[in-house]
């Protein structure tokens, strides 16, 4: 990693300074005003207008995804999460437990680090300010390179809604361009917290850097198929989810598993939404052009599926304008790059005999890559999916539902709205919740003196006594 110049050190600790100043103040100034700062920032990226020219810009200035589906995801998110975080209180008494004699205070952490990545370039840092916001904080943004023009433009317009609401630019900041990692690392080592979103190598940097940190795992998620699953509907829900702003999303799948029965049908229903299935030379190709000496190449990355069979050669799969490619594999680990996250709509489709073999190809795929995130099954009861959430290294378990919409959040289900996901210690990772606004807070108690209860020890190991003896 380069080291930051005198000047660029200095700098950033200016914008730490001033963050931790308007700070100080703003935690102080009472929940109404918490919450007008938070919807001030939301609604500075969900105006149509400002909305729609955020997603033309990511989309121009990254190149990565398309602007309609950024335009509907930057849409769904803010408002999801606005729902979630409408009438919290994050500021002062939030809980009282009398027969405990516990008093809980909501208190601000201080200035938030956000690290953002390219593949959400206004999304990500607008989920992040305002969960900040909402508990009384102040956030400096590190964008990636290629998502520093679009952040900037987000921040910009934070603060002409702060201005109307006379707020504290101070408050929401970001580091200034040329983006690198020295002024990356040299803010995570300045802040009270940092949350990182992106490459596993900035996430590891911001575990390290001394600062306490929330940070994601890998994504690459897999989704099962039961022989009692409707094969259009699940085909329909993991078209969508794979093709959605060109498989950008970490929680996108990126493996199916058919049980056998349903195999074949499966295959035609993904058909039907538009994918289309290599045979083994097209494979082969496709694999050479995705992958250059083991790493992914960035030629195919959230591209359209027409535009990847292009880039590889295969004219004819390119011609009948595919939504996504489905290659059929059976092995998983460095050697069959395709078991692994692709950032693209490529499909692999593994067939298992049963379900129990399923989940043997499902655990053989997180080995390798994407712990901890989620996995998706279609055709499901809930004792399966039980039986999935104690077996598979998984803070999520989806059922029968689009994937990348429903793993961040969404109004069909019951997760926080959110744009990273924690991935427990399967994924590296202290937390295995959506990143909300609890993760941006924290608790003091206030601990008052209550009747002392002193149990019998007999009565604390009656069952045990019972069973072994004493």
């Amino acid at each position: 990693m380069s080291q930051p110049s005198a000047d660029a050190d200095r700098a950033v600790a200016e914008q730490v300074a001033r963050a931790r100043a308007a700070q100080r103040r703003f935690e102080h100034a009472g929940q109404d005003t918490l919450d007008t700062a938070a919807a001030a920032a939301a609604w500075a990226i969900m105006e149509p207008q400002r909305n729609r020219l955020l997603a033309e810009l990511a989309v121009r200035d990254t190149g990565l995804g398309n602007a309609s589906d950024k335009f509907t995801k930057n849409y769904r998110k803010t408002p999801g999460l606005m729902r979630d975080l409408d009438g919290v209180v994050t500021t002062g008494v939030v809980a009282r437990d009398e027969a405990k004699g516990i008093i809980e205070i909501a208190r601000a952490i201080g200035v938030v680090a956000a690290i953002t990545p390219s593949t959400n370039p206004a999304a990500t840092p607008a989920n992040k300010i305002i969960n900040a916001l909402k508990c009384g904080n102040a956030v400096i943004v590190a964008p990636s390179p290629k998502g520093h023009s679009t952040c900037a433009r987000l921040i910009g317009f934070v603060h002409e809604q702060f201005a109307k609401a006379g707020l504290d630019p101070d408050l929401v900041q970001m580091l200034p361009a040329p983006i690198d990692k020295a002024a990356t690392a040299t803010l995570m080592k300045q802040c009270d917290l940092v949350v990182a979103t992106g490459s596993q190598s900035n996430v590891r940097m911001a575990y390290t850097s001394g600062t306490p940190a929330f940070g994601v795992g890998a994504g690459n998620v897999a989704a099962i198929v039961t022989a009692l699953a409707d094969p259009d509907a699940a085909a329909r829900k993991i078209a969508l989810s794979k093709t959605f702003d060109n498989a950008t999303s970490c929680s996108s799948e990126n493996s199916v598993v058919i049980e056998a029965p349903i195999y074949e049908r499966m295959l035609e229903a993904l058909k039907r939404q538009g994918g289309a299935l290599l045979d083994d030379e097209q494979k082969a190709r496709l694999q050479a052009t995705m992958w250059r000496d083991g790493k992914l190449s960035a030629r195919c990355t959230a591209r359209l599926a027409e535009e990847i069979a292009r880039e590889a050669g295969l004219a004819d799969i390119a011609a009948r304008e595919p939504r996504f490619l489905m290659v059929e594999e059976t092995g998983y680990g460095a050697g069959c790059p395709f078991s692994g996250e692709k950032l693209a709509p490529v499909l692999a489709v593994y067939r298992a005999r049963e379900i129990d073999e399923a989940v043997r190809i499902v655990e053989g795929i997180y080995r390798y890559m994407g712990a901890g995130h989620s996995v998706g099954v279609h055709g499901a009861g809930d004792a399966l999916a039980v039986t999935l959430g104690t077996q598979l290294p998984v803070a999520r378990v989806i059922v029968d539902q689009a994937h990348c919409i429903a793993t961040g959040g969404s109004f069909e289900n019951g997760l926080p709205f959110s744009l990273s996901m924690g991935c427990g210690t399967w994924g590296r990772n202290n937390f295995s919740t959506n990143l909300n606004f609890r993760q941006y807070m924290n608790i003091t108690r206030v601990v008052l003196p209550i009747a002392e209860h002193v149990p019998e020890v007999d009565a604390l190991f009656e069952a045990y006594f019972c069973k072994v003896g004493r």
